[in-house]
């Protein structure tokens, strides 16, 4: 089968593949310390839960990544994704200037690359990113194994930064 006909298996990055506790008091702090906390990206352990669903997706569909990080952030994530020998695929980056909610950022990239194509899922620790996601017709599976943090979700939805 054609790589452009495979169903799509979409995958967020923070929360999901990478657990970003270690860099949570970056967002505590007012102002927060967004160049920190970015910087901090590469030293992200791994998620097990979500590293073995995107490994197991690779053998039926094509795998994309889909993260709020912004572009500035590609080469540290591209390295991250490649130490944790995860399946290559496209890797869909926020603008660096774009500070809409992730939950909007996200749904126009997933509209975008999902023309023409089957979604099998999108995988997202994200809540308002899921809602959005599944009201829009998209088949979500919630990614809830790694700690939440409050400073986490408010920032991707009042700050649009990740």
């Amino acid at each position: 089968m054609a790589h452009d006909r495979l169903p799509l298996a979409v995958f967020d990055l923070d929360g999901t593949l990478a657990d970003t506790a270690h860099r949570q008091h970056f967002l505590e702090a007012r102002p927060r310390g967004w160049d920190a906390f970015f910087a901090a990206a590469p030293d992200d352990p791994p998620l097990a839960e979500g590293i073995a669903l995107a490994r197991g997706s690779a053998e039926e569909c094509e795998v994309v990544y889909l993260t709020g990080r912004p572009e500035r952030c590609r080469a540290d994530t591209v390295a991250w994704l490649a130490a944790q020998e995860l399946p290559q695929g496209r890797l869909h980056m926020r603008r660096n200037d774009d500070r809409r909610p992730a939950r909007r950022t996200k749904l126009d990239v997933l509209r975008r690359i999902t023309r023409g194509r089957e979604l099998r899922m999108l995988v997202d620790d994200d809540e308002l990113v899921c809602d959005e996601a599944e009201r829009a017709g998209f088949r979500v599976v919630r990614a809830r194994w790694a700690s939440a943090s409050a400073a986490l979700k408010d920032a991707q939805e009042r700050d649009g930064r990740t």
